[in-house]
């Protein structure tokens, strides 16, 4: 414990101020560290056998249940890889962006490479809460690494590295919060990941056989199209003929003695796949005479001109939802011609196997992204069925795509909540006793 004045029960340490029954605590004092190995790659019968083994890309603050490579007998017999049981707290010591640093839990029993830390608690501390105080502390962590093209993590730096003590109780406690509020946000991803399957499935259906139930698809007469199947009596016509496709406006222009004005504009990182994340708006600087020109309309379908293979033309609806909003030139903001196609169906279509098969196809394609111009955009082969077919399916999607909004809401402010109370829980600013709260504590240390 640092040497300093208690005040209002708190007291300044080596990592801030923390409650004054707390210690603080270097990971060499209070655990054993050791790390694994890598068999020889040249040595074939050292790989693909019954071992798990684990790498820095697989410690992402989630229990480890499997892996990528295994090993063989062989392969642990003759190098430095050593088994390390389920319940080992883990540590990633090298890896750029955001690897370096992150924790981890064996599910599993399993050996780990060299860039792996394995942590090994004492009876001063649970395994449990040091996964945590590691991730609350995880940026300090992760910027006490160097070197000259990575910033690695080494032995002597993790053991140096400072953690939060509280008396042991109250590591379970706070621990078994933590780990409630998680469990209910993995529970809620579970469930948005289940129910976007589900409706990749139906739009596959939707889109090859049109509205009909899954039993009478096999009457459907179809016709085939270079990008699947579609019902016979679908027309097709290009996306240029029933749509105005409207480019957005660059960033760092120059404006001379123009008279300007700063907007709202839609950004990539805005624009998703299925839905819009406007939780960060920024402005951008305009002529005022282009206000018009660059400015969203309320049923704009905005797509985005590139990104990763799978997220290729993604976006979704525009709803104004920011009144005055621009969109930028990475950013096209498709316009349907609603006498003949609702813009809803024109979204789905686009986000359908049919519309990421065209765009993938006419993608101007590097190592891994991906992008289309607007030439190529106005040239999508656009599905039309009658108006109430549209409805029909619209209507159907959006009953979908209501509860993934619900569901992405509720994993929002679970995630909120985690993190408020992994700062305040992990700093004593709140203690487990003041939420009134009933958790299900587990005795595992």
């Amino acid at each position: 414990m640092a040497d300093a004045s208690t005040s209002n029960g708190f007291v300044e340490t080596e990592i801030g101020l923390l409650p004054s029954d707390w210690q603080v605590c270097k990971l060499g004092d209070c655990c054993t560290l050791a790390t694994g190995g890598t068999p020889s790659r040249a040595v074939a019968e050292y790989w693909n056998g019954g071992i798990p083994w684990v790498k820095t890309g697989e410690i992402t603050y989630t229990t480890i249940t499997e892996t990528e490579e295994f090993i063989s007998q062989q392969g642990l017999d003759n190098s430095a890889a050593k088994i390390y049981p389920t319940g080992t707290l883990l540590v990633a010591m090298y890896g750029q962006g955001v690897t370096r640093g992150r924790a981890g839990i064996l599910g599993i029993d399993a050996a780990i490479n060299q860039a792996c830390a394995a942590i090994t608690v004492s009876e001063k501390i649970r395994s449990d809460f040091l996964f945590y105080a590691l991730k609350a502390h995880y940026e300090r962590i992760r910027e006490l690494g160097h070197g000259a093209n990575q910033r690695n993590l080494n032995m002597q730096l993790l053991r140096g590295v400072e953690v939060p003590v509280p008396p042991i109780e109250e590591q379970r406690a706070i621990a078994g919060v933590l780990r409630t509020v998680q469990r209910a946000k993995e529970a809620t991803e579970t469930v948005i990941a289940a129910v976007g399957q589900l409706k990749q499935s139906l739009m596959r259906h939707l889109f090859t056989y049109g509205p009909v139930p899954f039993q009478q698809a096999d009457h459907v007469e179809l016709q085939e199209t270079r990008f699947g199947d579609a019902p016979a009596n679908w027309e097709t016509q290009l996306l240029d003929d029933c749509c105005v496709v409207q480019t957005g406006v660059a960033k760092g222009r120059k404006f001379g003695d123009d008279e300007t004005v700063d907007l709202p504009y839609l950004r990539v990182a805005n624009v998703q796949g299925g839905y819009l994340d406007l939780s960060e708006i920024k402005q951008i600087t305009i002529r005022k005479r282009e206000i018009d020109r660059y400015s969203l309309q309320d049923g704009d379908v905005v797509l985005t001109e590139g990104g990763d293979f799978d997220k290729l033309g993604r976006g979704f609806i525009w709803r104004n939802e920011i009144p005055g909003c621009l969109h930028q030139n990475h950013v096209f903001a498709v316009r349907a011609d609603r006498r003949r196609l609702m813009p809803e169906f024109v979204a789905h279509q686009t986000q359908s196997d049919y519309g990421r098969a065209y765009f993938l196809s006419v993608a101007h394609r590097t190592t891994n992204l991906a992008c289309i111009n607007t030439t190529k955009l106005k040239a999508f082969p656009m599905l039309i069925p009658p108006l109430p077919v549209q409805q029909e399916i619209t209507a159907t999607l959006e009953v979908i795509d209501r509860k993934l909004a619900e569901e992405d809401k509720k994993g929002q402010a679970m995630a909120r909540l985690f993190d408020s109370l992994l700062h305040d829980l992990m700093t004593g600013q709140r203690r487990v006793h003041e939420l009134g709260l009933e958790f299900t504590v587990e005795e595992t240390a």
